[in-house]
């Protein structure tokens, strides 16, 4: 009785940590980029993120915990769960930068598509914010950002401590990820909106000094084709300096 009884407890506590262990890396990994996509198969990332679990669960710090204290396991899941959603939808948050530079780029240009596919997190996303985004999931796993994602994933343990939610300093993090993902979609931007304001300027002084310009179809023409000109320029540069971001914020996950 005595050993199979410490056996039965020990095997019980290993799957109670593990169970931690996804509660925190699997409610992350629900909202992060490249491994929460919707439009990836609900079996695939579930697997995944078990597998993940599983491979770092003897690198946390996470203790085999005792299955009959139930207010302590739900105390610690509710906990762990906590954190889990604020590293995933931090990410999502900064990842969203892409979606409203291509939103931006799209209205500037005349690029908006009401019909086009929304892959993103938002309804109505123009094929720019698409291209970008599906852009910026390529290139994060080109430069191997995603092993910069796992491992921010383990070191948020020495961040937050385990079953130790910083209520606070969460808050605080998640307002300043939102005002840098408007920073950032602002700064991709930019080339676009300076070349909208030139454009439409130069644009507006033709018709005021030709009257019987078709404005609205000289705009549109020369809108587009300097958009498409200007996005196949600039578009290395936009993914190059968002994954720099991007990446230095799971460095330090403080921006």
């Amino acid at each position: 009785m005595g050993p199979g009884y410490g056996l039965e407890a020990f095997v019980s506590g290993q799957v109670m940590g593990f169970l931690l262990v996804v509660a925190r890396l699997g409610s992350a990994l629900v909202f992060m980029p490249g491994f929460g996509e919707s439009y990836v198969f609900a079996r695939a990332r579930l697997a995944l993120a078990l597998v993940i679990c599983l491979a770092l669960y003897p690198a946390t710090p996470v203790p085999p915990i005792p299955a009959g204290d139930l207010a302590m396991v739900a105390r610690l899941m509710a906990a762990e769960v906590t954190v889990g959603l604020w590293i995933g939808l931090a990410a999502r948050a900064i990842f969203t930068a892409l979606e409203f530079a291509g939103a931006q780029i799209g209205q500037v240009s005349g690029l908006a598509n009401a019909f086009g596919p929304s892959l993103g997190s938002f309804q109505g996303a123009t094929m720019v914010a698409t291209f970008l985004l599906v852009g910026g999931l390529a290139a994060m796993f080109a430069t191997n950002t995603h092993y910069v994602i796992i491992r921010a994933l383990l070191y948020s343990y020495q961040v937050f401590p385990f079953g130790q939610p910083i209520l606070g300093d969460m808050a605080s993090q998640m307002v300043k990820a939102v005002q840098a993902s408007f920073y950032i979609g602002l700064t991709l931007a930019a080339p676009f909106l300076v070349m909208g304001m030139i454009l439409n300027l130069g644009l507006g002084l033709a018709n005021r000094m030709m009257p019987n310009l078709p404005v609205f179809f000289v705009a549109g023409s020369v809108l587009i084709g300097a958009g498409f000109l200007i996005l196949a320029v600039a578009v290395p540069s936009m993914l190059h300096t968002f994954m720099d971001r991007f990446s230095q914020w799971f460095g330090s996950f403080v921006f």
